[in-house]
This record gives structure tokens, C-alpha cells and sequence, in this order.
């Protein structure tokens, strides 16, 4: 299977990971903030232990030690984090890299730690938390996917099923979705619509 794979949920609770485990997702992060380590890696354990058996990978959101630590295998760090983190360490215990950005500046110093995928948002208006850039919209996927070459791009922000086929289209390989799981009526309809979207778009 690819990593990521083309549907690519975003989760707070080992919970949220046994479910979408469950219904088939193959890559799914867990986000959880204002956590102390030892929670973090309670958390990254539970996670873990709620994917055993299935074919999801479990992507550890900013909580590099505690993924390390945990035995994960699979970190996801946003540009505020990568001053304080040491890569070396995360790549000396064999975790994949996957970095969010937002601008040209942000992209250049992702690449330059050369990650296993790159994130680009958001492509959308998102509510889930205050950003600091205005929505990339569609027009951006193509340019971020030809400067970064073989390297898989992950559209995130604001994208919801019906949106995904344009933002597969305009040259995404994969789609982080948060909301329109989460915030929605019925869930697990919603992972298989994904899931079977995904399929169709692989």
C-alpha cells in the first residue's frame, strides 16, 4: 500500500484509530495537543496497540519523543516544531517524515530535511483552529507537486468528499480530512464513502 495512502484522517483518540482502523483506513494520524510526554505516549501506545492486526500506519502528530519511544513508526511535523526537534534522532530510529507547509519559505526548509511526503494547506477554509495563511485553493497543488517532484503531496484544510476529485485532479496524491469525519452525522458512512473515492481516484 502507498504512504500515505489517498485518504489520510487526522484523530484525537486511540479511540477514533481503532474505528477507522476497522473500516480500512491505511494511514491515519494522531493530533493531540497540550499533553505532557507521559501522555503523549500513553496516547501514541494505546494508538498503536488499537492499529495491531490491521493494515492502518499510525502517523504521530508534533510528539516526536514520545512516537520514538512508543515504537511508532510514522512522525508528521508542522514548521513551528522543526527548530526544536532533532531529526536525526527520528531518523536514526527509523520513522518516516512528513512536514506541513504553507508558503514557498516554509516548502524550501521542508525540503531541505527531505521528508517522505509534504503537506500543503489549507486549501480551504478550516474552522478547526486559527491559521496564519489564507486558503491555498486548487491553483496551488499543481505548482507545490511539480517543485517537489516524486515526493507525495497531502492536501490538507477545509476538503470534504465532494470536493476530493478537483483536489485529487489538480495533482494531490493524497488527502488529509479531519472535519468531515469527525463532524459528521454518520462516520463510518462517511470512511467508506472516502475509502471507496480513493480507490476510484488511485
Amino acid at each position: 500500500m502507498p504512504y500515505p495512502d489517498r485518504f489520510y484522517p487526522i484523530v484525537d483518540s486511540a479511540a477514533w484509530v481503532a474505528r477507522l482502523a476497522a473500516l480500512g483506513a491505511g494511514t491515519i494520524q494522531l493530533r493531540v495537543k497540550d499533553v505532557s510526554h507521559a501522555e503523549a505516549t500513553a496516547l501514541v501506545r494505546a494508538a498503536l496497540a488499537a492499529a495491531a492486526g490491521t493494515h492502518a500506519k499510525l502517523v504521530v502528530n508534533d510528539h516526536w519523543r514520545a512516537a520514538i519511544e512508543a515504537g511508532a513508526a510514522h512522525v508528521h511535523l508542522g514548521q513551528e516544531d522543526l527548530a526544536e526537534t532533532d531529526i536525526a534522532a527520528i531518523r536514526r530510529a527509523g520513522l518516516t517524515l512528513g512536514l506541513s507547509t504553507h508558503d514557498d519559505t516554509e516548502l524550501d526548509n521542508a525540503l531541505r530535511h527531505e521528508p517522505d511526503y509534504v503537506a500543503l494547506g489549507p486549501i480551504y477554509p478550516t474552522t478547526l483552529k486559527v491559521m496564519r495563511f489564507a486558503p491555498q485553493g486548487l491553483e496551488r497543488i499543481a505548482p507545490w507537486k511539480r517543485r517537489i517532484g516524486d515526493i507525495p503531496l497531502v492536501a490538507i484544510g477545509g476538503i470534504t468528499l465532494e470536493q476530493a476529485p478537483a483536489v485529487y485532479a489538480a495533482g494531490a496524491d493524497s488527502i488529509a480530512v479531519v472535519s468531515d469525519i469527525t463532524q459528521n452525522a454518520q462516520p463510518d458512512a462517511r470512511v467508506r464513502a472516502w475509502l471507496g473515492q480513493a480507490a476510484q481516484a488511485a
